[in-house]
């Protein structure tokens, strides 16, 4: 259990950032380990994301399936080993902050906050694939044959589920973690049960797989450049698993809880995950079927042929609450970012958004205005779908990069002998020992090397004109500007923790109330 003493301190890794405990801690096990599996989502993301992969490359590109654990995987053993130190709400933001410098911190920040807030908003345009293939009544406007009924109806579908994550995550932490745990205990079923009845249905054996099927003759870099492409897939699925540690200021035990949950989520998302894929290409009626790889088919498409009566029906549902406590956890990360950035008053109107509501302990603010920029976000997808697309696939880039500024510090400290900590073993908490330096090297040339790949200058991912096909550079120099003109103007002046949630302000506290 936690011990706390008068200052407020508690054996949780804030006292390393003389931070004041001000938020609820009642987040189990179970809890944190949905936190990051909701996030990853292995319904929505393989659901999303499946027809463009397979629509690139073939079948051959479920070889990017383990490719990207292998990668995330280092990046998600350094964060464990973290998180066992220093489990704390906006993980990424702080622990750069530490082991790098502000500016880096900052920097961190920024990137893993406005890449979030799009995130949402891509997230929740997922209903649209699912609602109406429910019911027709979902499609609000026209009969989506229209050149903007699709669009539209996505921005309203998505308007109501962001409407609901805000109201949730105002609520309280603790409605948040049991309609999140609820819908990931719904998720990992169906999940299970659907790689079971494609499995059954399978018509083909695994050497679909072994063949580049024609894709990418013709072409300078040959199966290789279109396998790079599809793997765009797998990498845009396999992040967010730092949202347990993100949320450790409200987690008990969160050194040892933390670092756990984290590799269970990866782990159980690879599994589970590339069962689904792997049986589905095996399950197809027809692999040349055009719609598999089409944004109107993929993977819906095969479950749908495959499932006798209403079972596709039942499955479809279930991909909805996927997509529901995904868009809630994504939401979730994001406020816990806002806040820690906040609290360091790193952000415009700091105090307000670090304001923790005294009833429902949870920050009210940043529920809000997160909401409100992401539906705004949304309105993007209505005229110019080309653009969103864009940014959906820069903010992936962004929490790479983010994800980056935390272990190349990390590899640094490495380096000069300043890690692990001596008391990480001493406590019994996680550590990776001697393989740290290797796992560690692995995380930053596949951190480096994934965001180059998702960056590259394509036309068939990012389309035209040349803003958009140099997207990834173009957006992120702009984004990552204006963040860093107002920390020279006004953010390095002025950050530092706010009094109020600092340790003596807890003292002061407890010394009133006595």
């Amino acid at each position: 259990m936690l011990k706390n003493d008068a200052t407020g301190g508690t054996d949780s890794g804030m006292e390393h950032f003389g931070y004041r405990e001000s938020l609820a801690r009642s987040i189990g096990a179970f809890g944190s380990f949905a936190a990051g599996v909701s996030y990853i989502s292995i319904l929505t993301g393989t659901f999303q994301l499946f027809y463009f992969g397979f629509g690139t490359a073939g079948p051959a590109y479920l070889w990017s399936w383990p490719m990207v654990l292998i990668g995330q995987l280092a990046v998600a053993l350094c964060f464990m080993e973290l998180a066992a130190k220093y489990p704390i709400a906006g993980s990424v933001y702080n622990w750069s902050k530490l082991l790098g410098s502000r500016i880096v911190g900052w920097s961190s920040g920024w990137l893993m906050l406005t890449a979030s807030i799009v995130t949402l908003s891509a997230v929740v345009l997922a209903l649209q694939l699912n609602l109406p293939r429910l019911w027709s009544g979902f499609q609000i406007v026209g009969d989506g044959t229209g050149p903007y009924d699709f669009a539209t109806n996505a921005v309203i579908l998505g308007t109501v589920l962001i409407v609901f994550t805000t109201v949730v995550n105002a609520l309280g932490v603790r409605l948040m973690a049991m309609i999140n745990s609820a819908g990931v205990f719904v998720e990992l079923i169906a999940a299970c049960l659907i790689a079971i009845f494609l499995a059954i249905h399978i018509r083909r054996g695994p050497g679909v797989f072994f063949s580049t099927g024609g894709y990418g003759a013709g072409k300078s870099f040959g199966f290789l450049g279109d396998f790079l492409v599809a793997s765009l897939a797998s990498g845009y699925v396999m992040y967010g698993f730092d949202t347990a540690s993100s949320l450790g200021e409200e987690t008990l035990e969160p050194r040892r809880t933390a670092p756990r949950a984290i590799l269970r989520a990866i782990l159980a998302s690879f599994v589970i995950g590339g069962a689904i894929l792997v049986f589905a290409v095996m399950a197809a009626p027809n692999l040349s079927d055009p719609k598999i790889g089409s944004g109107s088919g993929g993977l819906q498409y095969i479950v749908e042929e495959v499932m006798w009566g209403p079972l596709g029906k039942i499955f479809l549902v279930c991909i909805v609450v996927a997509v529901t406590v995904c868009s809630l956890a994504v939401h979730t990360a994001a406020i816990r970012l806002t806040f820690a950035m906040a609290r360091d008053n790193a952000l415009p109107f700091g105090e307000r958004l670090a304001r923790v509501n005294s009833q429902t302990q949870t920050p009210i603010a940043p529920a809000v205005v997160i909401g409100v920029i992401a539906e705004l976000i949304l309105v993007l997808n209505i005229g110019q779908p080309k653009i969103f697309t864009v940014l959906t696939s820069i903010a992936v880039i962004m929490i790479y990069l983010a994800y980056l500024m935390v272990t190349a510090p990390l590899l640094k400290k490495r380096l000069a002998g300043q890690w692990p900590p001596a008391d990480l073993a001493r406590g019994g908490y996680f550590t990776m020992g001697r393989w740290g330096m290797l796992v560690n090297i692995v995380a930053v040339l596949w951190g480096a090397g994934m965001a180059l790949n998702l960056a590259w200058p394509r036309e068939a991912i990012y389309g035209t004109p040349w803003y958009n096909t140099w997207g990834a550079f173009v957006y992120i120099a702009v984004i990552l500007g204006a963040g860093l003109w107002w920390y020279a103007v006004r953010g390095s002046r002025q950050i530092g923790t706010l009094a109020s949630h600092t340790l003596s302000a807890d003292v002061d506290f407890l010394q009133a109330e006595a």
